[in-house]
């Protein structure tokens, strides 16, 4: 999928809403624990209820990894149930893999070629190599972690980064394998989630590279669009994690709308009883009203 095709996407069912399937199997309704297949079941009747108004679903895969293999049967029929329903929803692995070389290529196949995802989360922490041979993949996209919403990401993300004056006689260490240039960090004291997501927009384009940045660091939004004006923004954290809509679009909205707003708990588990799909429509449809107002 293109950067253009997603964006009329969202201009055709005026949302920028994702939906995170966080199923778990402890927490859904007790009636669909004896199925064959629980996590499914649930999935199915979420996507019915939900999928007029998402333009994204976000299985977060820890909840089906747990179940071993008939939890992973049961992703790739989620998955394919979606492709059923609506061919034009976007499917993101929020698999926040990051390793390098060859397992990296298998991880990609593993979700552009088994499975019919879009996108997949990644961790950059170990540079270009993790994220390079995602890219190979046309019409694929990779979902960098920059800033994320959880409460620890200051231990490492918003650190600021440091300057040093090194002596190199060997000036090919200043360049990668592909023949590009690599500096020092543009600005000493920037944090380090700025330094990932500048220099990660030069390993793709618009049409491959999107960014985590949570919901509840909204005015950080504004910031990273006077850097990174153009590719799109998974922003999770609205919710249960107590970001807003209307912060989001306000900080971080582009001409492009350059927005995906991840909505998980506060949609799938609104209603813990036989009326739970009932429920996450109507929480889905309140979102996306109101996203319909910035668009």
């Amino acid at each position: 999928m293109t950067y253009l095709e997603l964006y009329n996407n969202i201009m055709r069912k005026k949302s920028f809403l994702c939906i995170g399937l966080d199923t778990d199997i402890d927490q859904i309704p007790d009636h669909l624990r004896t199925k064959e297949y629980p996590l499914f079941s649930f999935n199915k009747a979420i996507i019915d209820a939900t999928i007029g108004y998402a333009v994204a679903y976000k299985p977060n895969l820890a909840f089906y990894e747990a179940e071993g293999a008939e939890g992973w049967k049961q992703l790739e029929m989620t998955v394919e149930y979606i492709r059923k329903k609506d061919p034009s929803v976007f499917i993101i692995a929020d698999a926040k893999r990051g390793d390098i070389g060859n397992t990296a290529e298998r991880y990609a196949k593993a979700f552009f070629v088994n499975n019919d995802f879009d996108a997949v989360t990644l961790s950059p922490y170990m540079g270009k190599d993790s994220i390079a041979p995602f890219l190979k993949h046309q019409g694929k996209w990779a979902i960098v972690l920059a800033l994320t919403s959880n409460i620890s990401a200051d231990d490492f993300e918003t650190l600021p980064l440091t300057g040093s004056i090194q002596l190199i006689e060997d000036l090919s260490v200043l360049y990668d394998s592909e023949g590009l240039y690599y500096t020092q960090p543009s600005s000493v004291g920037a944090p380090l989630y700025k330094s990932v997501i500048e220099k990660s927009m030069r390993w793709g384009s618009i049409n491959n590279i999107m960014f985590v940045v949570g919901a509840t660091r909204p005015q950080k939004l504004a910031e990273i669009r006077m850097f990174c004006p153009n590719n799109f923004l998974l922003v999770p954290g609205v919710g249960a994690q107590g970001g807003t809509i209307a912060e989001v679009a306000r900080f971080g909205m582009n001409k492009s709308c350059g927005l995906l707003v991840n909505i998980s708990r506060s949609i799938i588990y609104a209603s813990k009883g036989e009326d739970f799909a009932q429920a996450a429509a109507e929480k889905a449809e309140e979102a996306a009203k109101e996203m319909a107002l910035y668009l």
